[in-house]
């Protein structure tokens, strides 16, 4: 009868061992997955101001798309939650949209190599980050099916493991976007 405790007791242990590090194994993908949204983010607003630069010399009667442009990239940089985060990302992509809609208003605009340079960048910037965006609600998927998965919640909850946040799109990113100048 003791025997057959012990082999019980290594059993449970070692479930719970292999469901632990199966939950951190996660919970670092997540963690990975969000950095990897956090360094084409990172690109993304370090190329605004010079796109912003560049647009200013050729239409400076813009200037209230230029502020909030410039505005919205601030304010991302300092935001940290993908809820938050999502929201203020969505709006920035308008106003880029809305930028590079300018260059149909200024033919010297669109001939400028450096605006064609960072049009291409930013492009290959926003195909990475989609790709990330995809890749991280992956990993929170796995993560919060696993935090939640009878009997694994049991550890999950005795070690606080917590269920992960979706990058999400906004409601008025979901549809069609316009282009609209101000």
């Amino acid at each position: 009868m003791a025997v057959f405790a012990w082999v019980v007791a290594v059993a449970v242990l070692a479930w719970a061992v292999l469901v632990f590090n199966r939950l951190v194994r996660l919970r670092n993908q997540m963690r990975t997955a969000w950095a990897d949204i956090d360094v084409q983010l990172t690109r993304r607003h370090d190329l605004v101001p010079q796109l912003v630069a560049t647009v200013k010399g050729y239409a400076d009667h813009e200037q209230a798309l230029l502020t909030a442009v410039t505005s919205l990239r601030a304010l991302a940089v300092a935001t940290q939650g993908p809820a938050r985060l999502g929201e203020i990302e969505s709006e920035l992509e308008q106003a880029l949209a809305r930028l590079f809609a300018l260059r149909e208003a200024y033919p010297e605009l669109e001939a400028s190599d450096n605006f064609a340079q960072l049009q291409r960048d930013l492009v290959e910037v926003e195909n990475q980050l989609q790709y990330a965006r995809r890749f991280y609600n992956g990993a929170v998927r796995d993560n919060n099916d696993a935090v939640q998965r009878v009997p694994d919640v049991l550890i999950a909850r005795a070690f606080a493991f917590q269920r992960g946040q979706f990058y999400q799109a906004a409601d008025e990113e979901r549809g069609a976007m316009q282009v609209r100048l101000p």
